[in-house]
């Protein structure tokens, strides 16, 4: 009998609904991932990766109230176990300078967010 690989959970970051309706999608056709919980804002993203602790948070950065860089620096100290992917529709070269020093395994523009650009950032 084989067993069926389990699922790491998602935590999908974002203050528009219509991208979270997109990133619950294609987290959805990436497989071994699924969408644990959801959170529109940095603040909402603490509080939340503190209770269900995922492996995986997709982070927008440009967040209400806390952004998605000092959300991401939070989640680190609190579990340097955690995989953070930032995510927005900036330009590799026009992100906020502190963005890769947040912690994140990398960044991926909105528009090129497909289950083969999750799976190139996860953990073996």
């Amino acid at each position: 009998m084989v067993e069926e690989a389990s699922e790491m959970d998602v935590l999908v970051v974002d203050d528009q609904p219509t991208f979270r309706a997109v990133a619950r999608t294609l987290v959805g056709l990436t497989p071994g991932l699924r969408v644990a919980a959801e959170a529109e804002s940095g603040e909402q993203a603490v509080e939340l990766a503190g209770r269900i602790h995922p492996p995986v948070v997709l982070m927008d950065i440009n967040l209400p109230g806390i952004s998605g860089i000092e959300a991401t620096r939070l989640l680190r100290e609190h579990d340097p176990s955690v995989t953070v992917i930032l995510m927005s529709t900036y330009a590799a070269a026009d992100l906020p300078a502190d963005a890769m020093d947040s912690g994140a395994v990398g960044y991926v523009r909105k528009e090129d967010l497909t289950p083969a650009a999750l799976t190139a950032l996860l953990p073996d």
